[in-house]
């Protein structure tokens, strides 16, 4: 099954600054099909020499009440919410990160009611799932989705897709198309999890496997550009197809695996963060002990998308691209 193809007219963009972000709009940029409006939304003022020819620029604050106006102005058909916080730095706290996940993309929905946006293309995350012990080994989009409370991006992106939920009842004249991605990789990525790519060692948790499901940012721009010119509704997991292990990465990149005793890594990290060494406390073991490992046959069988690069495929080009 696909879905039937659509020719809007105008898309705008959240968080089109970001490294997702600015990869959509050179997409749409580069090919425009039906669009005679592409705006690109963000907090930061894009450099006059970056901007692209037949993209409109707009500085605006997902926190601000002033976006649904923002949004109203330009009366998009579609629009595609990237705007988030997936990488907070040291001096970012839970406060900030729920105005921008949850609170803003309150605000963009109600920018696209104020405007009459038929459709919204919102980037979730596998993290929505939440970080379990009893999670399916492979989890499909009708699983529940129980983010963390602990883990700030994981417990928004389920608050997020709740608000969605109910969104879907109140105003069903804007159709939603909700993406969850696994680890987005390509050429320039750089992340948490590349993060932890870059050490001399590859730490893991014993008795745990660590699986990883990835897609290719490529993938990720392709799926979100088959949503904004199809009439596609409904949520997608992202993922290239099978999946990596800590030990098998480690194996790869040619460094040492060292899994580390649970209670001993909680033990490490709560004394780290004492000293102001690292953000991140104890309750981050879970991030790597129950990693939630998406299926893509929805995607491929539903929406009609089939990664062009498996979860293998895309780590290996990231590794190529690095070494290059």
């Amino acid at each position: 099954m696909s879905f039937a193809e659509w020719a809007p007219r105008s898309v705008l963009i959240t968080g089109a600054g970001g490294y997702l972000g600015r990869q959509v709009v050179e997409n749409l940029a580069r090919d425009p099909g039906s669009l005679e409006s592409i705006v690109a939304m963000d907090l930061r003022p894009e450099p006059e020499a970056n901007r692209l020819p037949g993209v409109t620029y707009v500085e605006a604050d997902v926190r601000q009440a002033s976006l649904v106006q923002a949004i109203a102005q330009h009366r998009p058909q579609v629009v595609v919410h990237l705007a988030a916080l997936v990488t907070p730095g040291k001096k970012s706290d839970r406060r900030l990160e729920f105005e921008v996940d949850v609170l803003g993309t309150e605000r963009v929905l109600e920018g696209c009611l104020a405007a009459g946006t038929e459709k919204i293309v919102y980037s979730s995350s596998g993290a929505a799932y939440g970080y379990h012990a009893d999670n399916p080994e492979w989890l499909h989009e009708d699983d529940a989705l129980r983010g963390n409370v602990e883990f700030a991006y994981s417990d928004h992106k389920r608050q997020v897709e709740e608000m969605l939920a109910r969104w879907r009842e109140q105003h069903p004249e804007l159709q939603q198309l909700i993406l969850r991605p696994g680890v987005i990789l390509g050429a320039r990525a750089a992340n948490q999890i590349t993060a932890l790519f870059q050490k001399p060692m590859i730490l893991g948790v014993a008795g745990s496997a660590t699986p990883f499901t990835m897609i290719w940012d490529q993938d990720v721009v392709g799926v979100i550009r088959a949503g904004v010119f199809s009439r596609a509704t409904g949520a997608y997991n992202l993922a290239g197809g099978g999946a990596l292990t800590m030990r098998e990465i480690a194996q790869r990149l040619g460094k040492p695996y060292v899994p580390l005793p649970p209670g001993l890594l909680k033990g490490a990290l709560w004394v780290l963060k004492r000293l102001g060494l690292t953000q991140y406390g104890p309750e981050q073991i879970g991030f790597l002990q129950y990693r939630p490992v998406l299926a893509n046959d929805r995607l491929k069988q539903v929406m009609g998308y089939t990664p062009a690069k498996t979860t293998r495929q895309v780590f290996e080009y990231y590794l190529a691209s690095q070494e290059a």
